[in-house]
C-alpha cells in the first residue's frame, strides 16, 4: 500500500550578494586590485573616488558597522529602493574604504611588502627563517638553481657538488632536501618544485584541506597522475568512487593551478611576488594591526549615473516616452546602481572582518608578536578565533586561507598561527610546533653513529611532560623531513 506524505522543510540558500561577499574574503591582496578592476570594468555605475569628507569616514567608522548586515554581507536597506533613494548619494559619492587609523598622506608611505624580481623576493623570504649560516648558503644556492619558471630541475646531487667545490660545504641530498621543503613553502605557491606533479601538489596543500573537492584533487594528483594527465577522468572517478559534481570540482581546482609558478602570465619580470595583507607593529608593547593599503581602495557610486535615472524617470512620469524601451533603460540602470552599491558594501565587509580577525590572532598570540618567539605560539585552532569575533568557523578559514601579516621580524602566512594543541603532565597546551622544535633538537644532538628511535624519542618527550604517542613522534619527523633511525646513522 502506497502513501502519499508531504514534508516541509527549511532551508537556508545564500543570496548573490551573499556570495560575492565569500568570494571577496578568500581572496589575498594581491588578487584584490584585480578583481575590482574587473568590476570597474562592467559596472558603469562603480568609479574609482578620490576624495571624502570627514562626515562620511566617520559614518563608516567600524564601531558603527554591524547594524544592517548580516555576516555574509546582505545590505537589507537596499531592498525596494525608489528613485529618490538611487540619487541620495551622499553616503556614497567619494566612499573612500580605510584601514585601520591611516590616513591619506600614509597611504602613499604604508610598507607594501613587494620585490622587483623572483629572485630578489625568495631571498628575503629566505631571511625570515634566520639560519645559520650554513643553511643559508644551501638556501642561497638552491634559490639560485631555480629556473625562470619557477622549477629546480638540476639534480640535488649535482648541487651538493657545486656547494662542495664553490663554498666548501660538504652536505647531503637529504640536508639539501630538508632546506629545499622550506623554500617550497614560499610565495608563490608551488615555487621550486622538481616537476609537474610535484607543483600542484604544493599548490593543493595550501588549499582548505576541509572541502571535499579539494581532498579529491589531492589524490589525483598523488594516486593517478599518469590518469590525469592522459585525461582519463571516468577512469579515475570509477578508482575513487565518486559523483559527477565532486569529480568536474576537483578537475576545475586542478586545472586553475599555476604550472609555471615563477612566471607571472604577463611577461613581466618585475612583478611583485610578495603582498602582506596585514602589517603588525609594535609600538613600546603596543601591537598595532593595520590593512595593507592595496586592502583599502577608493570606490564610490558615479553620480552621473545616477542622475541618468532621474532624468528617465521624470521623462516616464511626464508621459512623453511611455514604451518600453524606456523602462528597459530604467530597470538596466537600477540593477547597475544596485550592484555598485551591493559590491562597495562587500569590499567594505571583507576589510572590518579581515580586520576583526586580525586582531583576534594576534590577541590571541600576543607574546609571539612581541619578540617573535615561536616557542610562544599558544595552540589555537579555527574555533578559537571564531569564537572570539563571534563568527562561522568557515570565516575565519577564507580569512586564514592565503592571507599573510608582515611582522617586526618577518612574513607569516596566517596558516602558521593555526596548530594542534598536545596536553602536557601540568594539564596544559602545548603547541605541536613546540614539540616539533623540541624534536628537531633532539635529532640534532643525537650521537650519530646511534641514532635515536621513535620509540625512545618518544620516552624522552614524554619525561619532558609531553604526551605523545610514539606514532605522532614518526609524524612530526616526516613532517620535518627527517629520515628514519637506520637512514640518519653515520659510520
Amino acid at each position: 500500500m502506497q502513501k502519499l506524505s508531504l514534508n516541509q522543510s527549511l532551508q537556508q540558500r545564500l543570496s548573490p550578494q551573499q556570495i560575492q561577499f565569500i568570494k571577496l574574503l578568500q581572496i589575498p591582496t594581491a588578487e584584490l586590485e584585480q578583481r575590482i578592476e574587473e568590476e570597474l570594468e562592467v559596472n558603469p555605475a562603480l568609479e574609482e573616488g578620490m576624495d571624502m569628507d570627514e562626515r562620511v569616514k566617520d559614518e563608516y567608522e567600524e564601531d558603527d558597522y554591524g547594524d544592517d548586515y548580516d555576516e555574509y554581507g546582505e545590505y537589507e536597506r537596499y531592498e525596494g529602493l525608489d528613485v529618490k533613494q538611487y540619487l541620495d548619494q551622499d553616503d556614497y559619492a567619494g566612499y573612500k574604504m580605510y584601514g585601520d587609523g591611516w590616513g591619506d598622506d600614509d597611504r602613499d608611505v604604508m610598507p607594501v611588502v613587494a620585490t622587483s624580481t623572483l629572485a630578489e623576493s625568495l631571498v628575503q623570504q629566505l631571511g625570515y627563517l634566520r639560519l645559520d649560516a650554513r643553511q643559508e648558503s644551501i638556501g642561497m644556492q638552491l634559490i639560485g638553481s631555480i629556473e625562470e619558471d619557477g622549477y629546480i630541475r638540476r639534480p640535488l646531487r649535482s648541487i651538493c657538488n657545486d656547494l662542495a667545490f664553490t663554498q666548501n660545504i660538504y652536505t647531503t641530498e637529504d640536508e639539501l632536501t630538508t632546506t629545499l621543503k622550506k623554500i617550497q613553502s614560499f610565495e608563490p605557491a608551488g615555487i621550486g618544485a622538481r616537476d609537474l606533479r610535484e607543483c600542484l601538489l604544493l599548490q593543493l596543500d595550501r588549499k582548505d584541506q576541509d572541502e571535499v573537492a579539494v581532498e579529491v584533487a589531492i589524490r589525483i594528483i598523488t594516486d593517478y597522475f599518469d590518469e590525469f594527465t592522459k585525461k582519463h577522468y571516468e577512469k579515475i572517478q570509477r578508482r575513487l568512487d565518486i559523483n559527477d559534481d565532486t569529480m568536474k570540482e576537483a578537475i576545475k581546482i586542478i586545472t586553475r593551478l599555476n604550472p609555471k609558478p615563477g612566471n607571472t602570465g604577463n611577461g613581466d619580470s618585475t612583478a611583485a611576488y610578495l603582498m602582506a595583507d596585514f602589517i603588525v607593529t609594535n609600538n613600546n608593547g603596543k601591537l598595532d594591526v593595520i590593512l595593507n593599503s592595496k586592502n583599502a581602495p577608493e570606490l564610490r557610486v558615479s553620480r552621473s549615473f545616477a542622475e541618468m535615472l532621474d532624468t528617465y524617470d521624470k521623462t516616464d512620469k511626464n508621459g512623453s516616452a511611455q514604451h518600453k524601451s524606456i523602462k528597459e533603460t530604467v530597470t538596466f540602470v537600477k540593477q547597475k546602481l544596485d550592484a555598485a552599491k551591493w559590491f562597495i558594501d562587500a569590499i567594505k565587509q571583507r576589510q572590518q572582518t579581515l580586520l576583526k580577525t586580525m586582531k583576534a590572532i594576534v590577541e590571541y598570540q600576543r607574546d609571539f608578536f612581541l619578540d617573535g618567539d615561536e616557542s610562544k605560539l599558544r595552540p589555537m585552532i579555527l574555533k578559537d578565533i571564531a569564537n572570539r569575533i563571534e563568527m562561522d568557523i568557515s570565516t575565519v578559514s577564507r580569512v586564514a586561507n592565503s592571507k599573510a601579516v608582515q611582522t617586526d621580524f618577518g612574513i607569516y602566512p596566517l596558516k602558521y598561527f593555526f596548530s594542534e594543541g598536545i596536553a602536557t603532565d601540568s594539564g596544559e597546551d602545548a603547541s605541536s610546533r613546540e614539540v616539533k622544535n623540541i624534536l628537531k633538537e633532539l635529532i640534532e644532538n643525537e650521537p650519530k653513529n646511534s641514532p635515536l628511535s621513535d620509540d625512545k624519542l618518544e620516552k624522552m618527550l614524554n619525561k619532558r611532560g609531553y604526551n605523545i604517542a610514539r606514532r605522532t613522534v614518526a609524524k612530526y619527523r616526516e613532517q620535518l623531513n627527517i629520515p628514519v633511525a637506520r637512514l640518519r646513522k653515520q659510520l
